[in-house]
């Protein structure tokens, strides 16, 4: 399996589209939000096969010591198979995300840990979680 990551923006929004709705997020019902949110983002990493869009997540960092991820999302028929860890090299002192039931054995594999007596928390709109 020849998997090719590349940072750009330039990703057809239907192919971003589909990938969401396979992943049952909420995003994925505001379209036109969802697709500014991404290529207005820091940087935008995206995975792919054969010109298939099988990965993508976004990134907010200030570029040398800090980078958050709010979203990350593998093709489910390509889950399990490393593209996620192909995604998230790089080489940052703190790494943030938040983290459902679902994927938290997938960043625990990754090196992610619950962050010491801190808390997530958040104003949800979605109806995913």
């Amino acid at each position: 399996m020849n998997v090719e990551i590349k940072e750009t923006k330039e990703i057809p929004p239907e192919s971003i589209l589909e990938l969401y709705k396979l992943n049952k997020w909420s995003s994925a019902e505001k379209p036109n939000l969802l697709y500014q949110a991404l290529i207005h983002s820091n940087t935008l990493i995206s995975a792919w096969i054969d010109q298939k869009l099988v990965g993508i997540a976004n990134a907010i960092s200030d570029g040398h010591l800090v980078v958050y991820y709010p979203h990350f999302l593998i093709h489910p028929d390509y889950q399990g198979k490393g593209i996620g860890k192909k995604i998230m090299e790089g080489n940052f002192h703190q790494q943030m995300l938040m983290a459902d039931e679902k994927a938290i054995g997938f960043y625990k594999k990754c090196g992610f840990e619950k962050a010491s007596k801190t808390e997530s928390m958040w104003i949800y709109q979605g109806n995913d979680h």
